[in-house]
């Protein structure tokens, strides 16, 4: 029963924000850190976003200075604030969870949550 729940997806125009949530159940994200990747269709799971256990932010090109990744350890979650959203964000967003450090080692990813879908469109 260890497992993440995305949420906060949905439709958003170019431009727009959203805030994604990333919830673990079972276990404590204290001493994980905790990564965001999306899917396309058609396309590799990608990395995004990442944030250690110590809350030190990690951000790839194409999302950096849009996206604001923190977290809530009372909380036991994960957040990204998404902003100036682009057609080309639309995708299935993931969050993980590895332990202590981020890395861009996919598999080495320990848990996973289902996937919350993010569709930019006008």
């Amino acid at each position: 029963q260890l497992q993440l729940v995305e949420s906060g997806g949905g439709l958003v125009q170019p431009g727009g924000s959203l805030r994604l949530s990333c919830a673990a159940s079972g276990f404590t994200l204290n001493s994980y850190a905790v990564g965001w990747f999306r899917q396309a269709p058609g396309k590799e799971r990608e990395g995004i976003s990442c944030i250690s256990d110590s809350a030190v932010a990690n951000y790839v090109d194409s999302v950096k200075g849009r996206f604001t990744i923190s977290r809530d350890n009372a909380q036991n979650t994960v957040y990204l604030q998404m902003n100036s959203l682009k057609p080309e964000d639309t995708a299935a967003y993931y969050c993980a969870a590895t332990p202590v450090q981020c890395h861009g080692t996919v598999g080495l990813y320990q848990y996973w949550g289902q996937g919350t879908q993010v569709t930019v469109s006008s």
